[in-house]
């Protein structure tokens, strides 16, 4: 496994700006880039294409609404590895999308729960239309109905779309679980590429990659020192230390971290805290883990536990 053709996509500051609402400075997101590059990473997830017209009142940095000419100006010099974007179903107006050929943009990635997936492959086929590499990533699989599933599969079999990815969106899926979803993905879209996407709630999300890219999944999502929505992702660093191929070189990643990323730790909150685990072994929504952290209570353990474990206690996605 350690010498397959996996690919490893980096959604740092896409994942990563869900915890400082993107406010990167450009020099971090080039330096990152840069040190990507240099470390033989594939892909590197550089934020949002969706709209302000479709998010009014939406304040964030720029990498929520990613604009061409200010991209150029962030990477002047294109190295090899490739850029992609992520959308959110009702809020990317097409016609800001170019084709790729016009593009810094080398894959557009469709974000969307079960109900949307029709609406999802409509963006698959004008992205694919338009050149580029595609990937629909099903959000909360943890929440779907088994015949929800087989009947998306289906619809996802006779669609372009290029990756199809499995999203542990609470971080709440072991190994067991993976090797589950792997197979079921594997046999109903035998002609499709599968990716992962990992969350860290219970400290699985590097286990469960390598037992998901050993199971023949070939796109793994990553970010630098795990930077992430909540608990984070599974760390870039790890799988590239990890999958002992020629391309991939840690050093460079180290480096970033010791610039970058320790700086930024001290400043904003991510990755592995006893809120976001509790969540994540309950199957909920980050958000009300994040709601404490945010709150005077947020150390409470034993009483965020008990408040979502009581019998009058309902969330919702």
């Amino acid at each position: 496994m350690k010498e397959n053709n996996c690919k490893i996509l980096d959604c740092t500051i896409r994942d990563g700006g869900l915890v400082n609402n993107w406010d990167f400075s450009v020099e971090f997101v080039r330096d990152l880039y840069y040190s990507l590059d240099a470390a033989g990473v594939d892909y590197m997830e550089i934020g949002y294409k969706n709209s302000p017209k479709l998010l009014k009142g939406a304040d964030a940095g720029p990498w929520r609404f990613l604009d061409e000419a200010f991209l150029r100006e962030v990477i002047p010099n294109k190295g090899q590895t490739k850029l992609s974007a992520l959308v959110d179903i009702g809020r990317v107006d097409e016609n800001d999308i170019l084709d790729r050929s016009e593009s810094m943009l080398d894959m557009i990635r469709v974000a969307c729960y079960i109900k949307d997936l029709d609406k999802a492959l409509d963006l698959v086929n004008t992205f694919n239309s338009r050149g580029y590499e595609t990937s629909l990533n099903i959000m909360a699989l943890s929440h779907v109905m088994e015949h929800e599933l087989i009947e998306a599969f289906r619809e996802i079999a006779n669609s372009p779309v290029d990756v199809v990815y499995i999203v542990d969106s609470y971080g709440s899926l072991d190994h067991i679980d993976y090797g589950h979803l792997v197979e079921k993905f594997q046999k109903h879209l035998p002609n499709k590429v599968l990716g992962i996407h990992a969350h860290n709630n219970m400290q699985l999300a590097f286990s469960n990659t390598i037992t998901a890219a050993a199971k023949g999944v070939q796109f793994l999502d990553a970010s630098v020192y795990g930077m992430g929505r909540a608990a984070g992702n599974c760390n870039t660093e790890l799988l590239v230390g990890y999958l002992k191929h020629t391309r991939y070189e840690i050093r460079p990643i180290l480096e970033v971290i010791e610039r970058r990323m320790i700086p930024l730790r001290e400043k904003v909150e991510w990755g592995y805290i006893i809120p976001y685990m509790i969540s994540g072994m309950l199957n909920e929504h980050p958000r009300v883990a994040m709601a404490l952290r945010n709150s005077a209570d947020k150390d409470k353990y034993a009483e965020f536990y008990d408040k979502l474990t009581s019998a009058e206690v309902s969330t919702q996605e």
